[in-house]
């Protein structure tokens, strides 16, 4: 089984910046994602990142969604299940701000991606994601799409780490532990 991979969008680095766009690949390839419509508050804006994903501040302004129903939509998606990044410490953090903002309790844990994969897979990492980019077409910098990518390369990374036998870890599906390598 695949683990679920989010990834968020964020207006910028820093304690001022915040999410704007949220994606989810889930086990079956089902893809979330959704463009988050800013706090009123929220006004801190990094021209650079908007040059890394594209996505600008009108345009969340015209098609994002209320925090509300984007934390609400999580949580029916996700409730109970752990969920993988490759950016914990930002995620957590942007995550957080969503959820506090709307004082809706998060139901779903976020966990390091990292925590998942074997020294073989760090190994083999940075070219199977290359070799998964070119070969998808998977190019843009955004939510959805780079969870994609991240869960393309660990089942790259994961099978052929088994299938040479040098795979330290095996999925455990356990539904109360999340899934987790063990």
């Amino acid at each position: 089984m695949l683990p679920i991979i989010i990834d968020i969008e964020a207006s910028g680095f820093g304690r001022d910046s915040y999410p704007i766009e949220v994606g989810v690949i889930l086990p079956d390839r089902q893809c979330f994602c959704r463009i988050i419509k800013p706090a009123a508050h929220w006004t801190f804006w990094d021209k650079s990142a908007e040059a890394v994903h594209g996505i600008s501040r009108q345009l969340l302004l015209d098609k994002g969604k209320p925090p509300e129903q984007v934390a609400d939509e999580l949580n029916r998606l996700l409730k109970g299940r752990r969920i993988y990044t490759d950016a914990w410490s930002h995620d957590i953090s942007w995550i957080g701000k969503l959820y506090d903002l709307t004082g809706i309790p998060q139901l779903f844990t976020l966990d390091s991606l990292r925590s998942l994969i074997s020294e073989q897979q760090v190994l083999l990492w940075q070219p199977t994601k290359a070799q998964v980019i070119a070969e998808l077409k998977l190019a843009r910098h955004r939510a959805s799409t780079d969870a994609m990518i991240l869960q393309e390369t660990f089942r790259r990374t994961h099978e052929r780490c088994a299938d040479t036998d040098q795979a330290e870890y095996a999925l455990d599906t356990n539904p109360d532990a999340g899934t987790r390598l063990r």
